[in-house]
Formats: structure tokens, sequence, C-alpha cells
């Protein structure tokens, strides 16, 4: 079988945008994650996180919810971890070092809050090329583009990606 029998829909990927921060966000960081996860299925993207609770469940629950599918990398070994959320959960046994796997796996990360867990993914998608967009998260890192808002986010990373 050749490429071009496939279907149109299989033909073309997803794109893969990581959704990064704090693990007890604030309700306004939980807002605008949930906010972003839905503005990226409506581009038809997926979301990458590290699968559990705060900025990561906010952006897999607007995702979702919107019909997109949502990837959690998960720290531990057990799928049961993840946030309700999650659609594909991908059991590391890895704790922090799964920040790397999530960096690569993404096309780009968008960073909300967060702490040094943000900040190391934050440095490995910088060291890679990848593109990295904040709000309200780590001030003044070389390279990265800070927002104001969830649709400035999504817009610049779809930007940066196509």
């Amino acid at each position: 079988m050749q490429p071009d029998d496939f279907p149109a829909t299989l033909q073309k990927k997803r794109p893969l945008i990581g959704v990064i921060g704090a693990a007890k966000a604030s309700p306004n960081g939980y807002a605008q994650a949930e906010e972003i996860g839905r503005l990226i299925a409506e581009r038809g993207g997926a979301v990458v996180c590290g699968g559990l609770g705060g900025v990561m469940e906010g952006a897999c629950r607007g995702c979702s919810r919107q019909g997109g599918e949502t990837i959690g990398i998960l720290p531990g070994s057990e799928a049961c971890e993840a946030n309700p959320y999650v659609s594909l959960a991908i059991t590391t046994n890895m704790g922090h070092a799964r920040n790397v796997i999530i960096a690569h796996t993404s096309q780009a990360l968008i960073a909300i809050e967060g702490e040094y867990g943000t900040l190391s993914e934050m440095a490995v998608a910088l060291k890679l090329g990848r593109p990295v967009i904040a709000i309200a998260s780590w001030p003044d890192i070389p390279g990265v583009v800070y927002v104001a808002s969830p649709e400035e986010a999504v817009a610049e990373v779809f930007a940066r990606i196509s």
C-alpha cells in the first residue's frame, strides 16, 4: 500500500502541543489552561502534558471537552494516576526525568505558572529549538515568548509550528 492510498485524515498528523505548568495551579492558571486546551482542540491539535493535576488537568479538561486528544506522560508506573481527562496515559516510572520526554514529544510548549519542573521542561524545549510560550510563568528567559492570554498563546504556537 502506498501513502496515497491512505485516507486524507490519516495522512495529516495532529500537532502535539505541550501544556506545562503548576501541579497546584491558581484558579486563574487552571482556567487559562482549560481555555488553552479547548483552543488547541479547536485547531485540530492534541495536548501533551505530565498527566496529573493543576495546569495539566485544566488543559486536558478543555481539550477533551472540545473532542480533542490528550496525552499524559506520567512520572509513575500506574496509568490510573492520570487525571480523568487524559485519553492516552503513558507511564514512565521516571519521575521528573519524564519532563525531557514531554519536551521532545511536543512541537511547542505553553507554560502557565509553574515551578522547577516547568522550568526544566522549558529549558529542554529551548535547547531543542522548540517554541516556548509563557503566561505568568518564569520571567525573563531568553528565547521564551511572553503573552497575556490563552488566545495569544495558542495563536503564537500555531504560527510558529506551521
